[in-house]
């Protein structure tokens, strides 16, 4: 399934999923197709106005223009799939002073988690890519709360925003609600191995996709533990999932009692 992610550009951190084609083939058809599929997803929906993000596969010129021409944003991610263009932006940023915008520290699944940007428009008329607004670099600092370990990662990217119509704040949200919705991804590929799922035909593969996101959704909505920990509670055992979707007496809600009668 190749999905689609628009962004309003009046709110920077709404996001929804818009539209999804199934890819067929083998899974390296299926990372390869993505770049034809784009514009067919794209092709009846309403994007004007919207930023579409992509990650660096999906960063091509032809999808640029097109983003463009019917009067969307993009905001990609540069990666060794554009050497030139992952080359420049990181040599701009080799030795970039203090951020432009950082986000303030947060609490996710045991991780203290920032993100910081910097922007730059310095590039704007020599990059071999269309439309630029300007160029970015993204860096994801998080500590494991257990055991202290650190980790940096640093993304670069490109997008026709220009300052005017958003501003790093802006773009770093755009980034955060693209890989919130990879993240999810990531869940479905890691759990259930869903890249090398072997059912094909008919209705089969949208139907357990669905099914996947519909167990993920109710499950971070009634546990406290990971998906990955809920799942192996929960695996094999049908009694205790008939518990868990309150599909038996004992975990129907218990009707209140009535107060004695004074």
């Amino acid at each position: 399934i190749l999905g689609v992610v628009g962004h309003q550009t009046q709110r920077c951190h709404t996001q929804k999923k818009v539209a999804s084609l199934p890819v067929d083939g083998s899974d390296e058809l299926k990372r390869t197709n993505e770049i034809g599929m784009a514009i067919p997803v794209l092709e009846p929906l309403d994007i004007a106005g919207k930023t579409i993000t992509a990650d660096a596969l999906l960063t091509q010129r032809k999808l640029a223009e097109y983003l463009v021409e019917r009067g969307a944003h993009f905001l990609f991610t540069a990666k060794d799939n554009q050497p030139t263009l992952s080359a420049d932006i990181r040599l701009h940023f080799a030795e970039r002073a203090e951020a432009d915008f950082r986000e303030p520290w947060s609490l996710h699944h045991g991780r203290l988690e920032r993100r910081s940007i910097w922007t730059s428009t310095a590039l704007n008329a020599s990059l071999d890519f269309p439309h630029v607004g300007q160029i970015f670099a993204i860096e994801r600092h998080t500590i494991e709360k257990k055991t202290g370990k650190v980790s940096i990662e640093t993304v670069y990217g490109v997008t026709d925003h220009t300052p005017d119509s958003a501003d790093p704040a802006r773009l770093l949200g755009f980034n955060r609600g693209h890989w919130g919705v990879e993240a999810h991804h990531w869940i479905l590929d890691w759990n259930w191995d869903e890249d090398h799922c072997t059912i094909r035909t008919g209705h089969g593969p949208e139907n357990i996709t669905r099914l996947r996101r519909f167990a993920i959704g109710l499950i971070k909505a009634k546990s406290n533990d990971s998906v990955s920990a809920t799942i192996d509670k929960l695996a094999r055992k049908v009694r205790r999932v008939c518990d868990y979707l309150g599909m038996t007496a004992n975990s129907a809600p218990r009707a209140a009692q009535s107060a004695p009668a004074g």
